[in-house]
């Protein structure tokens, strides 16, 4: 019995300073990662540095971002890609008889519009 209490005694003292030993390991861990992030970021930002320390990235940059052309130059930018949709008929162009002139045809289809 006596050695029960003992044993209880002893983890009753240890748990705490345990437990602080436990949280401030997490909290060293914590900040060794983030050191470890803030040096790859200063990394990069040198890196970057260095790259805008040449006059030739500093004119492609300004090339690409702000559009800028050098003199004599001319630059045209495409803003849609995308291929149109063509539609050749329409549901009134359907119910038309296909053999009338033109002018019949465009008749017809506004008469047909303005009955439905």
């Amino acid at each position: 019995m006596s050695l029960m209490l003992v044993l209880f005694l002893l983890t009753w003292m240890l748990a705490p300073p345990s437990q602080r030993f436990f949280a401030q390991r997490a909290q060293i861990n914590a900040v060794k990662a983030e050191v470890a992030a803030n040096n790859q970021a200063l990394t990069e930002a040198a890196r970057q540095l260095q790259l805008w320390a040449e006059p030739d990235y500093i004119k492609t940059q300004a090339r690409e971002r702000l559009h800028f052309v050098l003199p004599g130059e001319r630059q045209y930018i495409v803003t849609d890609t995308t291929e149109p949709q063509v539609t050749t008929t329409t549901a009134v162009s359907k119910d038309l008889p296909s053999g009338l002139p033109w002018y019949n045809r465009l008749i017809s289809s506004i008469t047909e519009v303005g009955a439905k």
